[in-house]
């Protein structure tokens, strides 16, 4: 018995911590700038993720991810409300390395996905946004600020992520 409780303590914990929302005390980071590539191969800096003062989701993936994957097709499912009720935009930043990164555009074309991709093939972005591991999402408000964060996926997280998007259109 103890151990049951011991092990869902340590569940609950670590479910507080993979999600966090940034008080409106403390100051707000933005995305550092990084030199990345779209997905057709041109050069693009991360200071440039914006959405004309909409809210921005930023989504680190890999095609090897299965909950990256998870994550992204039920976002995929209701995106265009999203898009349509809240202006939000998506950047799906895949972090697949230089062997695997030409299995991204097919992948990503093949689900149909509507997101802005691009590809972080040395892990630079990774790096300087100090994320450990995959599925990693952040919410940007509209001056470019990350207001939260959070690594993992679990079914219906999506709707966490939704409901701060909408809050940040009020």
């Amino acid at each position: 018995m103890k151990k049951l409780i011991v092990m869902a303590i340590a569940v609950l914990s670590f479910a507080t911590l993979s999600a966090q929302e940034i008080g409106k005390d403390q100051h707000l980071a933005k995305l550092p700038a990084v030199d990345i590539q779209t997905i057709d191969g041109k050069m693009f800096n991360t200071a440039d993720i914006q959405n004309d003062g909409k809210p921005v989701i930023v989504s680190l993936w890999a095609t090897w991810c299965k909950p990256c994957i998870a994550e992204l097709m039920a976002i995929a499912d209701e995106y265009e409300d999203w898009v349509e009720e809240t202006g939000v935009k998506l950047y799906a930043v895949s972090i697949d390395d230089a062997k695997t990164s030409a299995r991204v555009a097919p992948f990503v074309n093949g689900r149909g996905w509507e997101y802005t991709v691009l590809l972080d093939v040395n892990s630079d972005f990774k790096r300087a946004m100090n994320v450990n591991d995959v599925p990693f999402m952040c919410i940007l408000n509209g001056k470019g600020e990350i207001v939260w964060q959070h690594t993992s996926y679990a079914p219906g997280s999506e709707n966490e992520v939704y409901e701060i998007i909408k809050g940040l259109v009020k």
